[in-house]
């Protein structure tokens, strides 16, 4: 592309309106199936590949450092890029919409359970929506394979990464760690290997934030800035909590779950899988909210609802406040909870975006950081290709020795559609989970 052709598209590519963004971030969070390699899967489509709002460089930039972070990395990139196209607001709007529509979902789903039991005809919608998601997942490991192992040394650093994650079951923070480590002495030793992901041709030149455009005016570090979101956040970060200690006493269940979600927020590192276990110890064994068997029944309604995977705290507050009301109506108490316990897991999700992100784009040229970065986007497509053989075995082989065709046909059929004929994520969505319920219920009968 000559010089002249690359202004011309640059001057046609203009920065979405605000209100189209919004429409993009509510639709989002609808879409966001699959836990954070889904999710990131399709803002790696959406954004880089179709609307082109990012460049792929700026978008893995980002990525990186969302990765580094306690809480999930999904919804923390969606308040980086909505902070980078329209400033705070943007990144509110972004990361708020990334969860409320699961809000609501997971309660009525959690209100279901809870005065109801299972329902026959929601998990055969789960049903057929599981390939899907299982294809949205592989579709992300070619997606982002394609752009980041671009040589021998790329690839060997994915493989180990599979090959660690998946047969030695080792702590992704390790693996992140360890990927930055060999990046930045592979980037003293052998630059050439470790140079950070190029545009393709300079097609992913033409986006919106571009590779070599300057980061924009309201991004750069400023003391007085970071000082005011500091504040702010923690002030709105442990308000509810304190309110629930005065209004319903310090030993409360409501304060409890806001007091110790908003310790668990912090130390999340690793992802929705790392905390389980120790969110699952504590709500059954230390604080009694759960019944046995309660935890993996709310895992599962997460796994199958949009939204972080981490949405099952919200299942934990509800039930935990439903079944200890505490003088409350069970549904207010339990509504109560479930919206504490989530307003203390995701909102220091926007203090270390709007705290950290100006210092992250600051680094954008540095070279050490650069060849650090390329390789822990290596090693994070070795991540992403083990959730898709994770989700793989559990979908098409729920049994040992039994093969669910059904599962393999619909995964394949999404993901050559995605991948050849470029399938939008909301009808491959909306037409696995309708497929699943005529299939379950065909079968029922």
């Amino acid at each position: 592309m000559t010089g002249e052709t690359l202004n011309t598209a640059r001057q046609d590519r203009h920065a979405p309106a605000f209100r189209e963004a919004f429409r993009f971030w509510l639709k989002l969070g609808f879409i966001s199936f699959g836990g954070p390699t889904g999710q990131i899967a399709i803002m790696q489509t959406e954004l880089v590949e179709k609307k082109k709002w990012i460049s792929q460089s700026r978008f893995l930039h980002a990525l990186n450092y969302c990765m580094l972070l306690p809480g999930p990395e999904a919804q923390q990139l969606a308040i980086y890029i909505g902070w980078l196209l329209h400033k705070t607001w943007g990144g509110i709007v972004a990361g708020s919409l990334f969860v409320i529509p699961s809000i609501f979902v997971l309660w009525a789903l959690s209100y279901i359970y809870a005065a109801f039991g299972s329902v026959p005809w929601i998990a055969a919608v789960f049903y057929g929506l599981k390939p899907a998601v299982t294809a949205i997942v592989m579709a992300a490991v070619i997606r982002i394979g394609r752009k980041a192992l671009r040589n021998e040394v790329m690839w060997t650093l994915a493989a180990l990464a599979f090959i660690a994650i998946y047969f030695f079951k080792v702590p992704f923070p390790m693996i992140v760690l360890s990927a930055g480590v060999i990046g930045f002495l592979g980037g003293l030793f052998w630059k050439n290997k470790f140079q950070g992901v190029s545009s393709d041709g300079g097609e992913l030149e033409t986006s919106v934030i571009s590779d070599e455009q300057e980061s924009p005016p309201h991004t750069r570090p400023n003391w007085a800035r970071a000082i005011r979101v500091i504040a702010v956040c923690v002030a709105l970060w442990i308000a509810p909590t304190l309110i629930a200690g005065i209004a319903k006493g310090w030993q409360s269940t409501l304060f409890n779950e806001g007091l110790f979600f908003s310790k668990a927020a912090v130390v999340t590192f690793g992802g929705a899988y790392a905390v389980l276990p120790y969110v699952a110890q504590q709500a059954l064994f230390h604080y009694g909210w759960l019944k046995p068997g309660q935890m993996m029944d709310g895992l599962g309604l997460a796994e199958t609802t949009p939204g972080p995977l981490i949405m099952v705290v919200q299942f934990v507050g509800f039930m935990g406040a439903w079944q200890h009301p505490e003088g409350l109506p069970p549904l207010l108490a339990a509504t109560l909870g479930a919206l504490l316990t989530t307003w203390a897991t995701f909102t220091p999700c926007f203090l270390w975006i709007f705290l950290g992100g100006p210092h992250i784009e600051k680094l954008r040229g540095n070279v050490k950081l650069a060849t650090a970065l390329s390789a822990i986007t290596a090693a994070i497509v070795g991540v992403v290709l083990n959730l898709a053989v994770w989700f793989g075995l559990r979908v098409f082989l729920p049994h040992p020795g039994a093969i669910d065709w059904f599962a393999v046909v619909i995964c394949a059929v999404a993901f050559v559609g995605m991948l050849r004929w470029k399938w939008d994520i909301i009808p491959v969505v909306l037409g696995s989970g309708l497929l699943g319920l005529i299939y379950q219920f065909t079968l029922a009968h």
